[in-house]
């Protein structure tokens, strides 16, 4: 097992690795810009190490900085955490080639799932149903409209490399074809350094499903369940549950088979999530995830298993202590993500955190970085909490949530606390009707 692990990452992330480690009798580093130097990651890390000034490019997103504090502290492993250098193949390499054991997939892995293009062929070969659309990338208009009058309107035009949300545009007719081609092109190259888009069919009312698995170096691969994440606005996830109960024992059986049957054959090893579109009994890959996901409370609730813990064993070269058959799934669990926003407009509210007060009681639990007097700031991204609550079943699941929200005290900023309580109390949302499209198309309702 490792000695001492380097967490590459910030925020509450930070702390769920670090809790980890610390239960495991791993040593710590937290590594953190000026502007974090009072994060409470940096307070309970066993040694900390300022790689630069408050902007990303220049501390978290700082290869050189990052790789020097791992050595100069002596760590013996790193582990990315969720965004910055968490898929980047470059980083993945050069964390080996220091010495050090990154806590993550084989950097080719990173790469192919990466590039959602190459990743889509490859789900191809490996017999998981994709999104019908464009072969490979689309160069010009005229390609597009070709494509589009096979598959079908509306088309959804996607970054290659995006995520996030970042370079996806709908067109609904051939009129909409070119500005949507451009402003995927566009945003694809501004966000991500690559232009390259191509093309799915843009599906009217899915669920956004995603399946956690994990795999460990010897060929075992278990699936901890599903994750229904359709409550979303541009893409961005803001209440995830566990488990779907859309899904129908037959498809739920059958498609952790045909994922887990895949991920063996890639020859994937560590922890991943495959997010699916599923409408009308059918799944359709969209992308792969090759790192811990933010919403990985809510499969830890109703599993059992600490996906962290398991994810730094598989690293460590351990076997994975438990099959498929091991794995049963207890309850319901909803994961609320609380972001430092005005809940009307979703511009950014930084500042400081004057009182502060987090539900509590059994099956509740909180991950998060902020405390009173804390500053959230301006730099990154707005995500302060996360409140996810378990229960025997979804109705008291949702009933324990909104009583967990109307315990929730956060002053000096704005927060989408308000939000999810609408949310909590909304029929659609209670009677499980809804789609990933649903909150955009109600949020002035709510």
């Amino acid at each position: 097992m490792f000695k001492k692990v380097l967490i590459a990452n910030r925020g509450d992330i930070a702390i769920r690795i670090l809790r980890a480690c610390k239960e495991m009798g791993i040593s710590t580093v937290a590594v953190h810009s000026q502007a974090d130097a009072k994060q409470m990651n940096v307070l309970l890390a066993d040694e900390s190490v300022c790689i630069g000034p408050a902007k990303s490019a220049d501390s978290y997103l700082n290869i050189g900085a990052i790789l020097s504090a791992a050595e100069i502290t002596g760590a013996d492993a790193l582990h990315p955490g969720v965004g910055f250098l968490s898929e980047n193949e470059r980083f993945a390499r050069m964390v080996e080639t220091h010495g050090m054991k990154f806590i993550g997939p084989k950097p080719e892995h990173i790469a192919a799932m990466g590039d959602k293009i190459v990743a889509k062929q490859t789900m191809i070969k490996l017999g998981v149903p994709v999104v019908n659309g464009s072969d490979g990338s689309v160069s010009s208009i005229d390609e597009a409209k070709e494509i589009a009058d096979k598959i079908g309107y509306p088309v959804l035009f996607k970054a290659a490399s995006g995520g996030g949300g970042k370079g996806m545009k709908v067109a609904n007719n051939e009129k909409e074809i070119e500005d949507a081609f451009n402003m995927a092109k566009s945003e694809g190259r501004s966000n991500f350094g690559d232009d390259t888009v191509y093309m799915e069919r843009y599906l009217t009312h899915p669920r956004h499903i995603e399946l956690q698995i994990i795999a460990d170096n010897y060929g075992n691969v278990v699936c901890l369940g599903e994750r229904d994440c359709s409550i979303q606005r541009n893409h961005q996830k803001l209440l995830e549950e566990s488990p779907a109960v859309i899904l129908s024992e037959k498809d739920r059986t059958k498609i952790y088979s045909t994922v887990c049957k895949a991920i063996k054959q890639l020859g994937y090893v560590g922890v991943g999530t495959l997010e699916f579109l599923y409408e009308d009994g059918i799944f359709s890959f969209m992308e792969m995830n090759t790192r811990l996901q933010v919403e990985h409370p809510v499969s830890e609730m109703v599993t059992g298993i600490d996906i962290v813990k398991e994810q730094i064993k598989i690293a460590a070269g351990e076997k994975l202590s438990f099959t498929q058959k091991d794995i049963k799934i207890h309850g319901h669990a909803i994961e609320m993500r609380i972001n430092a926003e005005d809940p009307s407009t979703f511009v950014p509210s930084p500042g400081q955190v004057t009182e502060l007060y987090f539900p509590g009681g059994n099956g509740i639990r909180i991950d998060s970085h902020i405390f009173r007097n804390c500053v959230v700031s301006p730099y990154y991204d707005s995500l302060i909490a996360k409140i996810i609550v378990h229960a025997d079943t979804r109705e008291s699941c949702i009933m324990k949530a909104r009583r967990a929200m109307s315990e929730l005290v956060i002053d000096g900023i704005k927060t989408t606390a308000n939000l999810h309580a609408s949310l909590l109390k909304n029929n659609d949302i209670v009677a499980n009707n809804y789609d990933i499209h649903w909150l955009s198309e109600n949020l002035g309702k709510i």
